[in-house]
């Protein structure tokens, strides 16, 4: 069954897939990792690479999508019938099932500090900011109970559905997004010695490149783009035939690149600042950020604005993770699509818990030496990611017919002929050159 609903609207679709990929990976995992890998010159190797290797995936995955107007699984057996590429689909479905079951835990920190600092209980002058998080990790009723909130926000507007749920929603929080950055960045940089924050984030000092570093850079360019597990295939199945894919694409990239630029912005001025290190890993923003904000006037209202804003970025993420699975499910039946959101997401908050336990009662359980939580992201992240990834790059060149290709790419758009040639040769060859070159680094081979 093809798809019975549509985006209203490009903008609507832009918004929506922007939602997706402006998530945990630009605000959270950005700042840190261009923290500890030489700050401006990460952010040009990170450019770089998302134009050269995070678009063409994102791209293909698009035409994917809108050239069968099906939901992940189906649309990979409609192009490739009697065949095993569906299990590209397949692999998306499961990788979103289990990063959301970990994701939604992060979810439910940022509500309880969010909720802390709402009600003037974050922020205080005999406040430990580590024994805080320590406290609200490890305590099983106030993570399990925030996880489930979080899951039951984002099973509501995604049993909505894809125009009055997940459209509707990122309308609003994307705009408020931008504002709100917009409104932490012009504090931060009045403080001072804001500006050695600023000199650190956007002038590129080449001489501290490491060969970790351009690997770091090149793996955040495809995982920022929510690239790898068919979530792209899933919204671009929902555009009408008349939009064009490239112009999508390139707005989407656009914006994530900007959200990452607003991140460093609003963060390493302020860091800075008070002279706090910029490399204090994930702990940036859970630890050393209310510490940072507790010492400037107007602190606690500044540092609600970037909870909420950091909030709505995971939530937005969270309803793509969501969708690919329910689309899935439904196949397009309208009557299918509230039971099965709230059966799978339900399933996820269960499959969660024990990441929500593990850095408390569950802390002693390990698999390969790693926590539950820090396991099942080490999975998604650093494995079946890579893999969806790759598996994309060859489909799209392999399977796809080049007529289809040149149509979707062209479609209402009129692009020379040397753009298709590009982005084909940078989907065929560069794209799987650099993931596998990412996950053998990984893996320790490399």
């Amino acid at each position: 069954m093809k798809q019975t609903e549509q985006w209203t609207s490009k903008l609507g679709f832009i918004l929506a897939a922007a939602g997706s990929a402006i998530g945990l990976g630009a605000i959270w995992k950005f700042p840190y990792v261009a923290g500890t890998s030489g700050g401006g010159a990460f952010f040009v190797l990170f450019l770089l690479f998302t134009v050269l290797i995070g678009l063409p995936l994102l791209l293909g995955e698009f035409i994917i999508g809108r050239s069968t107007q099906r939901e992940a699984i189906t649309a990979y057996k409609t192009i490739a019938p009697n065949s095993g590429w569906h299990w590209i689909g397949r692999l998306g479905v499961t990788t979103c099932f289990i990063l959301l079951s970990f994701y939604s835990v992060v979810g439910g920190w940022i509500l309880l500090y969010l909720f802390r600092s709402v009600t003037g209980q974050l922020i205080h002058e005999t406040q430990s900011y580590d024994k805080l998080f320590e406290q609200i990790i490890t305590n099983p009723a106030m993570a399990v109970g925030a996880q489930c909130v979080f899951m039951l926000f984002t099973i509501i507007v995604v049993a909505r559905g894809v125009q009055d749920g997940i459209e509707k929603a990122n309308k609003y929080m994307m705009p408020a997004l931008f504002l709100l950055f917009l409104v932490l960045i012009a504090r931060s940089l009045t403080l001072d010695g804001a500006w050695k924050g600023v000199a650190f984030f956007l002038q590129p000092d080449f001489s501290k490149l490491t060969s970790e570093t351009v690997l770091y850079a090149m793996g955040q360019s495809f995982f920022s783009l929510s690239v790898g597990v068919s979530v792209m295939v899933t919204y671009s199945s929902y555009l009408a035939r008349n939009e064009s894919l490239t112009r999508s694409a390139t707005s989407i990239v656009g914006l994530n690149l900007a959200i990452s630029l607003l991140a460093g912005l609003a963060i390493f001025p302020a860091v800075f600042s008070l002279g706090v290190e910029p490399t204090a890993g994930p702990g940036l923003l859970f630890m050393v950020l209310p510490s940072v904000f507790a010492k400037i006037p107007f602190g606690a209202f500044f540092l609600t604005i970037f909870l909420a804003l950091f909030l709505f970025a995971t939530l937005t993420s969270a309803f793509s993770m969501l969708e690919i699975i329910v689309a899935a499910l439904a196949k397009g039946n309208k009557d299918k699509r509230k039971k099965a959101t709230w059966l799978t997401g339900l399933a996820i908050f269960v499959v969660g818990i024990p990441s929500a336990l593990s850095y408390g009662v569950w802390s002693d359980m390990t698999i390969f030496g790693k926590s539950i939580f820090d396991a099942s992201d080490f999975l998604v992240s650093n494995i079946l990611m890579p893999l969806g990834a790759l598996l994309i790059a060859i489909f799209v060149p392999l399977r796809i017919k080049r007529d289809v290709l040149v149509a979707e790419f062209n479609s209402g758009s009129n692009i020379s002929k040397r753009w298709f040639a590009a982005w084909l040769l940078l989907i065929r060859y560069v794209a799987p050159i650099a993931i596998i070159i990412v996950f053998l680094d990984v893996v320790g081979v490399i």
